[in-house]
């Protein structure tokens, strides 16, 4: 069993086997891509473009990859708890072969991102589209597993509105790349710590365990420091390791104040709309209407609604207008009174907030 908030040097295969079952919430894998580089890369100007060569990279066949990557994802399989996340980033070289085994091993991919590289590195040959963006995969254990997903948090990371699948963040540059005395870049595959930020902010809780079985330069342990997550590191290189340690001493954990998340709505006490009906909140006779007011609805005692000879529950007849098939109520019918017109959720927050002062 290895220490929370520790990195342990060697051969991620043999030391993921050490791990208990079901004991780790989420795994971000940033493994080999299996570039497949053969020739050196130059710039217009002849200088050398700093390429991955290393060769933790190289695989002879598609078989051996394959066979490599079966072998680190069953583990990860087996040492997440149920419902907890997995997270493999890759590029065209590899995430398709990759995306097949997760898939045949039972995970659920849950989507697929693209993180889109703002500022990418260009084609200097100019024989290709500009290699402007990677996948990462988002995975959870089985597909009837209760995953974790903190959309209400991401929603407010992106003002107010649904957080996309595509998702802009710029290749570490600047003061975050780590780079040696002669400049050249310390590892070559750095991920940005933004992108590590989204993915435990979206997938995790203060307290969960975060398992990196190819730490590389530590961000993964980075991001987990400041935001009051546990981390479990594996890397092979001991150079990587000293770069990963420095920068953790270098950070500091945010307060519990400000890593503290706003619950999702599904975590709230509950309001039944006829108690908002039975505390004259919304009395019975009020007019309820879509944002575009193009439906006008009859609040009635029982709280049911009604309009132009339909009834039912705000989410029945919400879906009724409409023609589909659900709906959520609270999201889409407004109290509309002389002065304004109030979501119902916003009605709602502000009874709850009210009564729990109470």
């Amino acid at each position: 069993m290895f220490k929370k908030n520790s990195i342990t040097q060697g051969d991620s295969l043999e030391l993921l086997k050490k791990i208990p079952d079901k004991s780790i919430d989420l795994v971000f894998a940033d493994p080999p891509y299996n570039l497949q580089l053969r020739d050196t890369l130059y710039r217009p100007d002849q200088t050398t473009v700093e390429a991955v060569t290393n060769d933790w990279d190289k695989f002879k066949t598609y078989k051996a990859y394959d066979e490599f990557c079966l072998i680190w994802l069953k583990e990860c399989k087996r040492v997440l708890k149920d419902g907890g996340a997995l997270w493999v980033i890759g590029s065209y070289h590899n995430i398709l072969r990759l995306g097949t085994s997760i898939q045949n091993l039972g995970f659920w991919i849950l989507n697929d991102i693209i993180w889109h590289k703002t500022n990418p590195m260009p084609n200097f040959r100019g024989t290709r589209f500009t290699n402007a963006h990677e996948t990462l995969l988002w995975c959870t254990t089985s597909r009837k597993a209760k995953y974790t997903f903190n959309y209400q948090n991401l929603k407010e990371l992106n003002d107010g509105k649904q957080m996309r699948s595509d998702w802009h963040i710029p290749i570490c540059a600047g003061k975050e790349r780590l780079r040696e005395t002669n400049n050249q870049r310390s590892h070559p595959t750095q991920k940005p710590e933004a992108l590590l930020y989204r993915i435990m902010v979206s997938s995790t809780n203060i307290g969960d365990t975060i398992l990196d079985p190819f730490l590389g330069s530590g961000t993964t342990a980075v991001m987990a420091k400041k935001l009051q997550r546990n981390f479990i590191g594996f890397e092979q290189d001991k150079d990587y390791i000293k770069l990963a340690k420095k920068r953790l001493k270098d950070t500091n954990p945010l307060s519990d104040e400000t890593v503290a998340m706003t619950k999702s709505r599904k975590d709230l006490p509950k309001i039944p709309f006829g108690e908002l009906v039975e505390q004259g909140i919304i009395p019975p006779g009020a007019v309820l209407t879509d944002k575009k007011e193009r439906y006008k609805a009859t609040v009635g005692i029982d709280g049911t609604l009604k309009i132009k000879g339909l009834s039912g529950s705000i989410h029945q007849l919400g879906a009724k207008v409409q023609g589909l098939p659900s709906c959520n109520g609270w999201d889409f019918w407004h109290l509309k009174n002389k002065l304004k017109t109030t979501l119902l959720d916003e009605v709602r927050t502000e009874y709850r907030e009210k009564k729990q002062l109470n």
